[in-house]
This record gives structure tokens, C-alpha cells and sequence, in this order.
């Protein structure tokens, strides 16, 4: 019997993952007996996998989170959910960006972290409907700053609306384009970019289709993930930014569909 150590192997966590994900719904007891450990080092398993969002824990057992209905946690506690990871997308993000480029940058935590790795930048003009968003962005970095008009999602602080704004009081709609789309999104897999929300998910697409440059942001935990609306296929984005190398398979798709990955490691614990 392996030793109940409060550390969860990567092996052993990504065996966990694996039978989950595949049976959908597996009980702690029958991990046990697959695994060769006792009930008690997989229920403590099951807590941390809970935590980072891999499993969904029962009672009892655990299920396959991507086969359960669920509501949208608010904004406050997705911007609790692995901080690092996302500060380190931002950065990456934040990279692709040249003074004076005209932006389009959508709803979510890890569009935040973009904003704060904005403050060298100048001249920028940024389209958003993140409304959390202008109190992020550096205001050195900003020539124009415009929210998308729309419903109001108080869960996400997003507006879902149009990507265009009125000429005037009452008047048509005036098409825009951006020199960069910089799209959170909540799943990728080998069939494209996911969301959640179907009228979040029109609105981001007309995003993408506004720009001339895509990229597209989600941190690993997205990753193999297929949620209720596909966004775009694979080969709408020019990048992946991410937070950890995306599994060989996901790699070879992108690569395939001419979308260039960019990551960074975690530091080093001493």
C-alpha cells in the first residue's frame, strides 16, 4: 500500500483525472482498489483536485465536472482561482501588444491580469465590455478607452451586446476593427474554443472576426475542456497564451492550424 502522503503525486493525480474523466462517475472506494492506496489518501485526492477544478467531489466519490450543469461563478471568486497562473498569461499577452495598436479585449479574470501588464505601453485604444476592465488598465498606457454596450451580467461585470457602437443618440450602428483581439475563453480542446454562455459566445466571435490578430488566453485548467457553445474553431486564433505546454495532441492540432503557442513555467520553489 503507497504511503498516504498529503502530496498528490503527478502521476497519480493525472490517474485519478483519467479514470474520472472516462467513467464520468467513479466512487472513492473503486479508485482505491484501481490505484492500489488507501480510501483515505484518495479522498484527500479528490479535495485537491476538487480545488483546482479537475473533478467535481460527491459524496462518496467524485464526477467528471464537464458532464455537470452549472451556474457561472461570480467574478470574485473566479479571480481567486489560480491567480499565478493567469498574472503569467497577462505578461505574455501584454507582450504581443505595440504602442498605439487599437485592442479588443473581452470579459474574464485573465483579460485583468492582461490589462495590469499594459503600464509601458502608450497610445493604446482599447474596445471592452469587461467592466471591471477600466479600473484595471493603466491610464499612461490609454488614448481611448470605449464598453460595448449590451445586458448587463452582473455575475461576470460583462456586458453582452454588440460589438459596435451607435454613431449617434438613436443612430445606426458604426462597424470597428482592431489590430488585436486579446479573448479569454473557458474550454479548449481539439475541436476549438469554448464558452459557456451562447449569447457571450456570439459576442465573442464577432470579436475575433473584428480583428486582425487573434489571441487567445486560458490557462491550463481550460485545457481538454468542451463547454455548451464552440467560439471558433482552432485556426481563428494566430496565438494560444497559456499558463503550463499544452498535451501533445492539443500541441500537434495548433501547430497544424497555424496558431503559434506561447507559455511560461511556474518559477522555481527553492
Amino acid at each position: 500500500m503507497e504511503d498516504d502522503s498529503t502530496h498528490l503525486p503527478a502521476s497519480r493525480k493525472a490517474a485519478v483525472v483519467a479514470i474520472v474523466t472516462e467513467a464520468g462517475q467513479v466512487t472513492v472506494q473503486a479508485l482505491a482498489d484501481r490505484l492500489g492506496v488507501s480510501a483515505d489518501t484518495i479522498r484527500r485526492d479528490l479535495d485537491q483536485l476538487d480545488g483546482e477544478g479537475l473533478v467535481k467531489r460527491t459524496r462518496g466519490g467524485a464526477v467528471d465536472p464537464t458532464r455537470m450543469p452549472r451556474m457561472d461563478p461570480s467574478l470574485n471568486t473566479r479571480i481567486q482561482v489560480h491567480p499565478a497562473a493567469k498574472e503569467r498569461i497577462g505578461a505574455i499577452a501584454a507582450g504581443l501588444v505595440t504602442d498605439g495598436d487599437v485592442l479588443i479585449i473581452n470579459a474574464g479574470t485573465t483579460a485583468l491580469a492582461v490589462a495590469r501588464h499594459l503600464r509601458q505601453h502608450r497610445g493604446l485604444t482599447i474596445a471592452t465590455n469587461n467592466l471591471r476592465l477600466p479600473a484595471e488598465v493603466p491610464t499612461k498606457c490609454l488614448r481611448d478607452l470605449y464598453v460595448f454596450g449590451g445586458d448587463v451580467s452582473l455575475v461576470a461585470q460583462a456586458t453582452i451586446g454588440p460589438v459596435a457602437f451607435p454613431v449617434s443618440l438613436g443612430g445606426r450602428d458604426m462597424d470597428i476593427r482592431c489590430d488585436l483581439a486579446l479573448v479569454t475563453v473557458g474550454g479548449v480542446s481539439l475541436d476549438g474554443y469554448f464558452t459557456g454562455n451562447l449569447a457571450e459566445a456570439a459576442m465573442m466571435r464577432k470579436m475575433l472576426e473584428r480583428a486582425s490578430n487573434v489571441a487567445i488566453l486560458a490557462d491550463s485548467s481550460k485545457i481538454d475542456r468542451r463547454l455548451f457553445v464552440q467560439v471558433a474553431e482552432l485556426e481563428a486564433a494566430d496565438w494560444f497564451v497559456t499558463d503550463r505546454e499544452p498535451p501533445a495532441e492539443l500541441a500537434a492540432a495548433l501547430r497544424r492550424s497555424n496558431v503559434e503557442v506561447l507559455w511560461s513555467p511556474p518559477p522555481e520553489k527553492p
